[in-house]
């Protein structure tokens, strides 16, 4: 693509040149400047190339009742030259858009990724200074689970409700040998897998694993969705981008771009007219994505917009430590009964006194010392989605429009000026000029559109799939947030998930109120006591909170 760029402007001060050097007139004496541009065009010299104009007879694209200065080798390569020049014109017609939906696809991946490490780290730094004596055995379930949680994001086929009950499988041996009875699990492996067996059916954790399941599904699934929407939209444009024309558009092309050429008219334009008629018989077939394309961005901007309050992805992994807390308390002040429950289950076994591995000062310190980046409104996940959105647009109308920014911006003489309509230099184009899309060619003078193009089909039916998926995501539709092979999915109350103590505001909306942590500050876990009362780890200097200050010493 850039040895195209260097071509084009390389040849545009040529032209410069030969407009300064030469001047034109109907009668051709000599093909020098059309040899001279034609070797410019393929690097170097070209055998056989006519000195003057000669009989065109066996020619098969470029006829003419004049002398030309084209051989049948020349036409040959002109009409490779034309394809290519196409081809470049869509690539630099789309590169903006193309750059749009890449960068950002790109930069959302990877703030999605730093957000799921810092919640690993939160629970990882809970394990650690609230209970330390399990913190190194729940090293590897924690990891496991936010290994899951990048892989369904990022398009793996693995599912929320299993990756969240394998968490609290594991979770529930170690609350059970070192809160609830301590040392049962130490000398009996058979005992512990018991233990991790029975966690469904005597629910230690109340409907916790639940929530954190319907709060994962219902935020992670539309983030995933919108990922691989903008890498549909990246196909989209590399398919455009090496659209396959058809004989009837080589032609036209040809005819309509080096044909002049051949009579010595190096530095004619086609008329508008004539090439918004050959270039929209040559982009029928793809202009038939432009209501599928406007559909695609108006589905993210929706989607966008849906993904906000208690099932926005960063409140809910940044928040998943306080439920993790919240499970924990609920089973050691539910321990006696979740006891008796067990040693009927799994039966009574031998009490055998154990030593906790506990977190070394090494990794206790390189906990703590993970520090909080500053998430600002202009840095958030929503926030840079809706930049996307704004900028992406803009282009909902792009396969529309597009023959007509070829021929305007690059192609078409300007107006006014005389100009080449195929045959010879007019003033002006006075044949029919059609419109966009399949339908409008059937009156086109310059290419005759046949059929359907099976790439431009398969692309739209990929659209349409898109879409349906993106507005099922929409919190217009909130039944239909269904996982993937899970039926209806899980539904679950907005009500409930959060608190004002997690960040979540009571003002009716849904709309969650965050606390902010500011940067180079440890944080504020809250957790509870053994009685269940609420208490706070002073980690931090300080932390804002809708505007005010709670000094940490």
């Amino acid at each position: 693509m850039m040895e195209g760029q260097t071509w084009r402007v390389g040849f545009s001060c040529f032209l410069l040149l030969l407009l300064v050097g030469s001047s034109q007139n109907e009668d051709v004496r000599s093909c020098e400047e059309v040899r001279k541009l034609f070797q410019w065009r393929h690097s170097g010299a070209v055998k056989g190339l006519p000195d003057s104009p000669r009989a065109g007879a066996d020619l098969q694209v470029c006829i003419s009742k004049s002398p030309t200065c084209c051989t049948k080798r020349m036409e040959e390569r002109y009409q490779i030259a034309a394809r290519q020049d196409m081809q470049l014109a869509l690539q630099t017609a789309s590169s903006t858009l193309k750059f749009l939906i890449s960068r950002n696809a790109a930069a959302i991946q990877e703030t999605l990724e730093t957000l799921i490490k810092q919640a690993e780290n939160y629970t990882s730094i809970l394990f650690c200074n609230t209970y330390r004596n399990m913190a190194l055995e729940a090293a590897a379930s924690v990891q496991e689970f936010f290994s899951d949680v990048g892989l369904f994001l990022f398009g793996a086929d693995v599912h929320p409700d299993e990756f969240v009950n394998r968490f609290f499988d594991s979770l529930f041996p170690l609350v059970y040998n070192h809160l609830i009875s301590p040392g049962v699990l130490g000398s009996s492996v058979e005992y512990a897998k018991c233990v991790r067996l029975a966690r469904r059916d005597v629910s230690p954790f109340g409907n916790i694993p639940k929530r954190v399941m319907g709060q994962m599904g219902r935020s992670l699934l539309p983030s995933r969705t919108f990922l691989q929407a903008l890498n549909l939209g990246i196909e989209v444009i590399n398919t455009t981008d090496h659209l396959q024309f058809s004989k009837e558009c080589n032609r036209a092309l040809l005819r309509m771009q080096y044909c002049p050429h051949c009579q010595g008219l190096t530095l004619s334009k086609p008329c508008l007219g004539y090439c918004l008629n050959v270039v929209r018989g040559c982009l029928a077939h793809m202009a038939e994505l432009n209501p599928h394309w406007h559909a695609y961005i108006r589905s993210l901007e929706e989607l966008s917009d849906a993904m906000h309050g208690a099932y926005d992805i960063e409140h809910v992994l940044l928040n998943f430590h306080l439920l993790v807390n919240d499970a924990v308390v609920q089973a050691h002040v539910n321990g006696p009964k979740l006891s008796e429950q067990v040693n009927k289950i799994c039966g009574h076994p031998v009490r055998t006194p154990t030593q906790s591995a506990r977190c070394s000062s090494d990794w206790n310190k390189e906990k703590h010392a993970m520090k909080i980046s500053v998430r600002n409104g202009e840095e958030t996940l929503a926030n840079r989605r809706k930049e996307f959105i704004n900028s992406l647009r803009l282009f909902r109308t792009f396969y529309g429009g597009l023959g007509d920014q070829l021929c305007v911006n690059q192609l078409a003489a300007a107006h006014g000026l005389p100009c080449w309509n195929g045959e010879d230099i007019v003033k002006s184009y006075t044949q029919h000029v059609v419109g966009n899309g399949i339908r409008a060619q059937s009156g086109n003078p310059e290419v005759k559109v046949k059929g359907t193009d099976p790439v431009i089909n398969q692309i739209i039916d990929k659209l349409k799939h898109i879409i349906q998926l993106l507005q099922g995501r929409s919190a217009s539709r909130p039944e239909k947030w269904g996982l993937p092979g899970s039926g209806d999915g899980v539904v679950e109350q907005v009500s409930g998930d959060c608190d004002d103590e997690d960040g979540c505001g009571g003002s009716g909306s849904g709309e969650v109120k965050r606390t902010l942590k500011i940067t180079n500050y440890l944080f504020d876990v809250p957790v509870y006591d053994f009685s269940g009362k609420r208490i706070h780890l002073l980690f931090s200097s300080f932390v804002v909170n809708e505007g005010y200050c709670i000094m940490r010493l």
